[in-house]
């Protein structure tokens, strides 16, 4: 009988472990967006997708993220940005991080390989030839592997309005203290229906885009998926609001709000 007890004990704990560990996406994933600048211009879409790839034969999500301007907007500002990040499928971790970016002429080509043992950062600058070594924070993370950590890792149990969240991340050549405010619970109106979300403030560098570091809002689904529904930035000259408009792939189901 006691062992009978201790293997139904056991398991109840694993089980308990497994449903804590879960994560909140998979390969598959898919989401687009659609940007508008000042609340009325259409000024872009993005996209984010979750593919299985390997890195050194190790199993990996290789997330994707494209982002380009559309309409009136690209005639005097063109966009076209490409984000890729390696992400380990047991720990969370990325293992490489590519940045290659066009903005208005602004160009950026970047790869970066994470060492997590030896927390080092190797930056290959490709549009300047210029390789280099950078000392990391242990388990950091890239500005786009560190949604996919947080997804995974929020305890939204135990968050409290004003409550803050820290990661640490590297960002071209410097390690970032990545952090964002819980602001707690809303119901907005999207292209879905009625969707409660737990609502953020990401802190950001103020200057030259953004008006100040409270400048982001960002709204996630309050289920297991914690997708991604709006983001609303006070840039230095107007504003600039990203709706998902479409996803498929999505690992559990999501939640609408219905009105009695």
């Amino acid at each position: 009988m006691k062992k009978s007890l201790t293997i139904i004990v056991f398991i109840f704990c694993a089980q308990l472990l497994s449903a804590q560990n879960e994560s909140s996406y998979d390969v598959g994933e898919w989401f687009r967006f659609e940007m508008s600048y000042s609340g009325w211009m259409k000024a872009g879409e993005a996209t984010l997708t979750v593919n299985e790839s390997f890195y050194k034969s190790k199993p990996v999500f290789h997330v994707v993220g494209k982002g380009w301007t559309t309409g009136a907007v690209s005639w005097f500002f063109k966009v076209e940005d490409r984000y890729e990040t390696y992400i380990d499928k047991r720990t969370n971790m990325p293992y490489k991080f590519i940045r290659d970016i066009d903005e208005g002429g602004h160009t950026k080509n970047i790869e970066i390989e994470f060492d997590q043992q030896k927390n080092k950062a190797y930056v290959h600058n490709i549009k300047h030839n210029k390789k280099g070594v950078f000392d990391t924070k242990p388990n950091i993370q890239d500005m786009v592997s560190t949604f996919y950590y947080l997804r995974n890792n929020l305890h939204v149990e135990s968050l409290k309005i004003g409550d803050e969240v820290f990661v640490n991340m590297f960002f071209d050549e410097e390690n970032y203290g990545f952090k964002l405010k819980y602001l707690g619970e809303e119901i907005i109106k999207t292209e879905f229906g009625k969707v409660n979300t737990l609502k953020f403030r990401p802190y950001v560098m103020a200057g030259r885009v953004f008006k100040e570091e409270e400048s982001l809002t960002l709204w996630v689904s309050n289920d297991k998926n914690k997708i991604p529904l709006r983001v609303k930035a006070d840039l230095a000259v107007g504003s600039l609001r990203a709706d998902l408009e479409a996803f498929k792939g999505l690992k559990h189901p999501f939640k609408i709000v219905v009105d009695n």
